[in-house]
């Protein structure tokens, strides 16, 4: 039974439609080649998953959410679990947020187009 739920689309790399068919070609984050490669349409239902030219700059801005949100919980972690530490917040958050920057691209891009995108209703049988 294919999962139409708008949270479950952008966490597993499926369509925002159907729930079944994969967004980006690759499951992987971190493959070298085809990190950002996307289906232009849903492999399983045709849904197009790049509606217009320059769609996905709004996915910028969800990016840019993301990396502030994940530094103030990184912050509030160190701050009350490892204060002697603070230093090394500093330190580490640079090659953590590098190490992060394909899957919040890919996370971006699949809750941006999640916004627009309305689930298809399942069907009950009677």
């Amino acid at each position: 039974m294919a999962h139409t739920n708008r949270l479950y689309s952008v966490l597993f790399n499926k369509c925002p439609r159907c729930g079944e068919g994969d967004f980006f070609i690759t499951k992987s984050a971190y493959s070298l080649k085809n990190f950002d490669k996307m289906n232009k349409h849903c492999p399983k239902c045709g849904e197009n998953l790049v509606p217009e030219p320059g769609f996905y700059q709004g996915a910028l801005y969800m990016s840019y959410a993301f990396y502030v949100a994940f530094m103030v919980i990184y912050f509030l972690i160190f701050v009350n679990f490892f204060e002697q530490y603070l230093d090394y917040f500093l330190i580490s958050i640079i090659p953590i947020l590098i190490l992060l920057t394909p899957l919040f691209y890919r996370i971006a891009r699949r809750a941006w187009l999640a916004l627009f995108i309305k689930p298809a209703e399942k069907k009950v049988i009677p």
